[in-house]
């Protein structure tokens, strides 16, 4: 059992797809479908790379994101912001608030889990 994946999601189809996704190259996979049950999951067993939707009901993953790298215990956690926001700015904000990179959605199935793998060997 290698690192675990956490996927933040509101979206059933998004989450079933990225997981299936990563599953399928063999990797341990997690999933959330709002921020206040990833939040529980993570204090439970940190994961070494989430995959974090940024509009989600209640706290959104942005504030997630701050919360998580404010807290030393949960600081060194990779972040990969999944977002349909590519405007300009979006890109700088996701950063601001603490993600490591992002993502674009709708997803590239092609170059997803080759981008995923190369975070996990940092």
């Amino acid at each position: 059992m290698g690192p675990q994946i956490l996927i933040v999601d509101d979206n059933p189809v998004n989450l079933k797809l990225a997981g299936d996704l990563l599953e399928i190259e063999g990797l341990t996979v997690r999933r959330a479908l709002d921020a206040e049950t990833a939040l529980e999951m993570i204090r439970e067993n940190a994961p070494a790379l989430i995959l974090m939707d940024v509009a989600l009901p209640g706290m959104d993953g942005l504030t997630l994101t701050r919360l998580l790298k404010k807290d030393p215990a949960t600081s060194n956690i990779f972040i990969i912001a999944l977002t349909s926001f590519a405007m300009k700015g979006d890109h700088e904000k996701i950063l601001a608030a603490g993600c490591d990179t992002y993502i674009t959605k709708p997803i590239d199935t092609r170059i997803f889990t080759i981008e995923i793998k190369k975070h996990l060997m940092k």
